[in-house]
């Protein structure tokens, strides 16, 4: 069977290519995708050919190897089912995880959830970005009335404010250089948002935070928004590392921001989760899949609402290059593959 992907094929280069769609192994599924969503960092990082893609891998040379491919978080139909599949049949609705933006895509049974009809799948094809600072709130044991910032605004960071008011944590501050991104976060339910470029940055933050953030949740990656972020933190307060710090040219003082206060830095990355059984604080992808469904479906996480633009797959290549060359590339944009021409 034919398919349609979007594949990096060189440096800063997207198309959409005919590709093969083989048949399903014993506990493989065929969804034929409805939705998949851009993870802007994680992508930008693939199509530019940035060497450090992998927390987990060595660097394969100096060179780096294409083709490359985007999008792990999507929606849609059940098509087809291995011989051995006895969760899921032909017509299910599910949402994925590592998956492709590809109209028909293959699963291994254990990478998918099903979605309830009350849940739209344009929401859900939200679900497994939105796991990502789920897990780094889940790791800093936030509890109601915490206090919390987030530095970076990007899908992620408006993904972690609406979960950590789903938490219970006030305020809520947001934190980026762009006034766009600022008012589209107290938009998306923040507290305050604040420059943290700006003099009184620090002055802010503790003033409305009583002495510094509770929790903070790093996204940007970026070694000198992490300084920054200690700047505000409060003694033994706890700093998720959400973000890929690709950028190795930074310097902290440890010594005072982080040890003579107490400060916990906590390792978010996504891989760094059970494979099998959840317990506190550390929960398996299936398990946060359908806890982040059930937000959606009670109506305490609005994933809808981040989604401002939605593409045909054949606009592909001017999608990504509008997201490598505009500055204010939209934090949440997705490709209707009802739209493949």
């Amino acid at each position: 069977m034919k398919a349609k992907q979007i594949v990096f094929t060189e440096i800063n280069k997207a198309e959409l290519l005919e590709v093969e769609c083989k048949d399903p192994g014993p506990h493989d599924v065929i969804v034929k995708m409805a939705y998949t969503t851009i993870s802007q960092g994680t992508e930008r990082a693939n199509i530019s050919g940035d060497l450090d893609v992998a927390a987990f891998s060595p660097r394969p040379s100096e060179t780096p190897i294409f083709p490359r491919y985007g999008g792990y978080s999507d929606a849609g139909t059940v098509v087809a089912v291995g011989s051995e599949v006895t969760e899921f049949k032909i017509g299910d609705r599910v949402a994925g995880w590592w998956g492709f933006h590809k109209n028909y895509c293959e699963f291994p049974d254990t990478n998918l959830v099903h979605v309830d009809d009350a849940v739209p799948l344009n929401a859900a094809s939200v679900a497994h970005i939105a796991c990502f600072p789920m897990a780094a709130i889940r790791k800093t044991r936030i509890e109601i009335g915490e206090s919390a910032i987030v530095m970076g605004l990007g899908i992620l960071g408006i993904l972690a404010i609406k979960e950590l008011k789903a938490a219970g944590a006030v305020p809520i501050i947001a934190a980026a250089r762009t006034k766009e991104h600022r008012d589209f976060a107290l938009a998306q339910g923040a507290d305050y948002a604040f420059n943290p470029n700006d003099d009184d940055f620090v002055e802010n933050v503790k003033s409305v935070t009583n002495g510094g953030a509770h929790v903070a949740i790093e996204v940007t990656g970026s070694g000198q928004a992490l300084d920054r972020v200690l700047d505000v933190i409060r003694p033994k307060g706890r700093v998720a590392l959400l973000g890929c710090t690709r950028n190795k040219d930074f310097t902290i003082d440890y010594y005072r921001k982080v040890h003579g206060p107490g400060v916990a830095l906590i390792g978010a990355h996504t891989a760094a989760r059970p494979a099998v059984d959840s317990y506190p604080g550390f929960w398996t992808v299936r398990d946060e899949m359908n806890a982040i469904l059930n937000l959606q479906k009670g109506g305490r996480l609005d994933l809808q609402s981040l989604v401002t633009e939605v593409h045909s797959p054949n606009e592909a290549p001017e999608v990504y290059h509008r997201m490598l060359t505009e500055k204010l590339f939209p934090v949440g944009v997705q490709f209707d593959w009802s739209k493949l021409e």
